[in-house]
C-alpha cells in the first residue's frame, strides 16, 4: 500500500514496477560491473524455462534442474544446487531493490536541480 500511495502522490519521482533506468549506470560509481546473463535466450527456450525464470540466475537454475533429473528420486542430493539457486535469486532481488532505490533518489535529485534552476 505504501508504494501505491507514493506512486500516486509523487509519480514524477517514483519509478514504476517495470522501469528502465534513465540515468547513466556509471553515474557516481565508475567501477560498477555490468550485469550479463550467462545463458543465451536460445538456451533458455530450448530448456523450456518459464518466462519468470529467465533472469540472471538461469544458469544456476539449469544446473539445479539437471541435478534433479540426474538423481531422481533422491532429490535431497541436490541441496547444494538448490541453496546456490536460492542465494542467487536473493542477491538478484537485493540488486534490483538497490537499482530501484538508486533510480528513485536520482529522480528526486533531478527534480531538486530543476526546481533550483
Amino acid at each position: 500500500m505504501g508504494n501505491a500511495y507514493h506512486r500516486a502522490v509523487h509519480p514524477d519521482t517514483f519509478p514504476g514496477p517495470d522501469f528502465e533506468p534513465t540515468f547513466d549506470p556509471l553515474l557516481g560509481a565508475p567501477n560498477r560491473k555490468v550485469r550479463v546473463s550467462n545463458v543465451t535466450k536460445e538456451e533458455m527456450v530450448s530448456a523450456k524455462l518459464p518466462l519468470e525464470d529467465r533472469d540472471y540466475c538461469a544458469d544456476v537454475l539449469l544446473k539445479y534442474r539437471a541435478c534433479r533429473t540426474r538423481v531422481f528420486p533422491f532429490l535431497y542430493k541436490c541441496h547444494h544446487e538448490r541453496h546456490e539457486y536460492l542465494t542467487c535469486e536473493y542477491e538478484d532481488y537485493v540488486l534490483r531493490m538497490k537499482e530501484f532505490e538508486r533510480e528513485r533518489r536520482l529522480l528526486e535529485r533531478q527534480k531538486r536541480i530543476d526546481a533550483a534552476a
